[in-house]
């Protein structure tokens, strides 16, 4: 559309485009000129009765502030005291009621009862709502959730640190006050959210996907092979969304470049995926060797080696070399699962189920793989977690899928059909948190997540919704999660 005026002589883009395309433009319509009109009306009356320029923009400059990145909410200037809450701690898989939430500074102070005044504090009346750890994935990609794969490979890394930023506090909105990255360039972006640069998650990054030549991490396609000692490496390493590493040397390297950088655990590609064009999904990747230096080179950083892998041979061979948790293992047998049981390992699964939120792929072999991978999630979910009661964590891997992102909480809510609602949210916050803390002396943040008790970290949710009976609450967070509370700081309130 155009705006007529002594500049612009009225109809001039609208005849050029007739011309061409031989079809009246819309912007004729009398809708589009009425349109036109009053906004040139609204404007003279800005610029000559309202204040001038300043007048004139200020419609521009709300929408504007309404669109950018939030600035960090301020730190309370007085103790917060929830009340007239239900409580869900994280650890108990009950609700109780009876008892407040006071918050100091960024930790929950105590759990004082009911009926008990604290000096000098701030209340904020719950309603007698629910009253919730943060939420935590434990499998995200916070720089490569919110683009589409054509992006991740040809825009350029600013862009996709730009979108990274944008979701990241999208992410938080929905209620996600903690992510454990499981591979991208996360670094700075957690540093701009630490610093309160930008407002987001906690993040746990573990940088590049340290793959093998031809693994899941090798986004070359065949025509920049072969890779030499003079090649530039490719895109998605030089963007940090991958590290290629044959041999142990390499390997040593990848990991220990991605601790400087800032990890908090290290993720390596130990089998094949759906998203990987050329990898076989039942290939096992990596030596054992190259996997056991790469778990020695965490380990001397006090922290340790997850992998992404789906088949029996792969888990075992990961097992053996000492990582100490398995992403994915949608495949895995009774053997496997045993195996991981008897070793003590985390096992991070993420609800593959073939439905409306699973990606869908170009090619049938990719699709045939996903139908399989979603019969063994079912078998995992109902049968071997626990069968073998297995140490899990949950988390959504939304890779490549910015579609998906609404849908982040319906992820959690759909897998009450496996687990009691509040088994399930139990998962999701403490689960998840001591996941987080696995990584020892590379934690960033100093203290317990995924909790509600003295001392953890003031991340918590004021929702409207009863997870004994379902957690379908969490797919609508807009409307359903009243409260956001993020180390301590408010992100949101809409309580009365």
């Amino acid at each position: 559309m155009y705006l007529s005026g002594p500049h612009t002589p009225s109809g001039f883009f609208c005849e050029e485009a007739t011309a061409v395309s031989n079809t009246p433009c819309a912007c004729c319509s009398p809708q589009a000129r009425a349109l036109s009109e009053r906004l040139g009306t609204d404007l003279k009356r800005r610029m000559f009765v309202l204040g001038g320029v300043a007048a004139v923009v200020a419609p521009f400059m709300e929408m504007r502030s309404a669109h950018a990145l939030g600035e960090q909410p301020a730190a309370p200037e007085r103790p917060l005291l929830f009340t007239n809450l239900r409580l869900f701690d994280g650890v108990n898989q009950t609700v109780r009621e009876g008892v407040n939430i006071l918050v100091r500074g960024n930790r929950i102070d105590a759990l004082p009862g009911a009926a008990e005044s604290v000096e000098d504090a701030e209340v904020v009346d719950c309603g007698g709502r629910l009253a919730m750890p943060g939420l935590i994935d434990a499998h995200w990609h916070s720089t490569m959730c919110a683009i589409s794969e054509l992006e991740a490979f040809t825009a350029q890394t600013a862009y996709l640190h730009l979108v990274a930023a944008r979701e990241a506090e999208r992410t938080l909105m929905r209620g996600f006050t903690t992510v454990r990255d499981a591979g991208g360039p996360a670094f700075a972006l957690k540093t701009a959210i630490d610093r309160g640069i930008i407002n987001g998650p906690r993040i746990y990054p573990s940088g590049s996907i340290v793959s093998q030549t031809s693994g899941h991490g090798d986004f070359r396609f065949p025509n920049e092979l072969p890779r030499g000692n003079t090649t530039p490496r490719s895109y998605a390493e030089v963007a940090g969304m991958s590290s290629l590493a044959d041999g142990e040397a390499e390997v040593l390297q990848s990991v220990r470049e991605n601790l400087m950088l800032g990890a908090t655990q290290i993720k390596l590609a130990a089998g094949g995926g759906v998203s990987s064009f050329f990898d076989p999904i039942d290939s096992t990747q990596f030596l054992e060797e190259e996997l056991r230096a790469a778990v020695r080179a965490a380990e001397d950083w006090g922290t340790y080696v997850t992998v992404h892998v789906y088949v029996p041979r792969g888990i075992q061979r990961a097992i053996r070399a000492g990582v100490k948790c398995i992403e994915h293992g949608q495949l895995a047998d009774e053997e496997t699962a045993r195996m991981i049981a008897d070793e003590g390992i985390w096992w991070s699964l993420q609800p593959f189920l073939a439905d409306e939120d699973a990606n869908v792929k170009p090619t049938p072999e990719q699709r045939a793989q996903q139908e399989e991978i979603s019969k063994g999630t079912v078998r995992v979910y109902g049968e071997l977690l626990k069968k073998f009661d297995i140490k899990s964590a949950w988390g959504t891997d939304i890779l490549f899928g910015p579609q998906q992102l609404p849908n982040h909480g319906r992820q959690i809510a759909k897998l009450t059909r496996f687990y009691d609602p509040l088994e399930l949210l139990s998962i999701v916050t403490g689960n998840n948190g001591e996941l987080c803390r696995m990584c020892g002396p590379r934690n960033p943040y100093d203290g317990n997540l995924g909790v509600i008790e003295p001392g953890a970290l003031a991340d918590l949710l004021i929702a409207e919704g009863d997870p004994t009976q379902d957690l379908d609450f969490l797919m609508d967070p807009e409307e359903n999660l009243k409260v956001i509370v993020k180390d301590g700081r408010i992100h949101k309130n809409t309580l009365a």
